[in-house]
């Protein structure tokens, strides 16, 4: 039996479009790891994986019996694996969507530019979202807000109450303000208006240090679904936190703020 598996390694022959393949999938595997890795996903991908890679080993050695069972279960779990990995897939489609040509860093981002009027101004105003911020900071006033990039998120507009206002400091103080009745929930905005205000967003699953709450699993959610930015204020602490491209960047001082935002809308 094992002259018979090391005959069979033997005869396996590689050629050069089979290491780009190689090295093309292992691309692959990597980029979804990124984007499940600290979920209660990763588990089940590492688990399958290694089902996988044991299939094309016993395969390639010429092991009958085990690469049909093996290949019958990877077959009828193509299906599974959509329900159980939806999340994640929309999540790749949408960063695959962004990076492509004619995404976000493209010609449909030239063409559908959020943050420009024609004369070339900014539509956003920093100054009044950086003020607003800083206020609700120094006064632990708790806030949630969405900047939606190309993507009007309409879908998680419509779940809040309709503002279309335009974009103010005193505004948004008001809307979180403790006593008012829209302060839960997040604000999104919209080149340069409030759209909507007490939205209900998708709540990420990925591990968080244990003192953030459901404000900063929600701005991580809508950018694990979205290219939107979210900026959070803690009420407990004052923090102010942004959710940028599925990952949280804690702390910001207001400099940072601002300067993350002007990038951010400049770009």
């Amino acid at each position: 039996m094992a002259n018979l598996i090391l005959n069979n390694m033997l005869y396996i022959t590689i050629a050069w479009l089979d290491i780009l393949d190689i090295l093309l999938v292992a691309i692959l595997l990597y980029q979804l790891y990124k984007l499940i890795k600290g979920t209660v996903a990763i588990r089940i991908f590492i688990g399958i994986l290694a089902i996988y890679l044991l299939w094309k080993v016993v395969s390639a050695i010429k092991m009958e019996l085990l690469s049909e069972i093996l290949g019958q279960f990877i077959g009828v779990g193509v299906l599974a694996l959509i329900i159980v990995f939806q999340q994640e897939i929309r999540h790749f489609l949408i960063l695959l969507g962004s990076q492509s040509p004619l995404g976000s860093s493209g010609m449909f981002k030239r063409l559908m530019n959020w943050s420009k009027n024609e004369d070339g101004q900014e539509t956003i105003n920093i100054k009044a979202l950086t003020k607003a911020c800083f206020n609700m900071s120094r006064t632990k006033t708790g806030a949630l807000i969405v900047l939606a990039v190309e993507s009007e998120l309409k879908f998680h507009a419509s779940t809040g109450d309709e503002i279309d206002a335009k974009l103010s400091a005193n505004l948004l103080e008001t809307i979180f303000f403790t006593n008012s009745p829209l302060h839960d929930g997040a604000v999104i905005i919209h080149q340069n208006r409030i759209v909507a205000a007490r939205c209900i967003l998708p709540v990420s699953d990925k591990d968080i240090p244990s003192q953030y709450g459901l404000r900063h699993r929600a701005a991580l959610g809508i950018t694990e679904n979205t290219n939107a930015l979210a900026i959070v204020v803690s009420e407990e602490t004052g923090e102010i936190t942004v959710a940028k491209d599925s990952k949280l960047l804690y702390d910001l001082s207001l400099e940072e703020l601002r300067n993350l935002l002007e990038t951010e809308v400049n770009k």
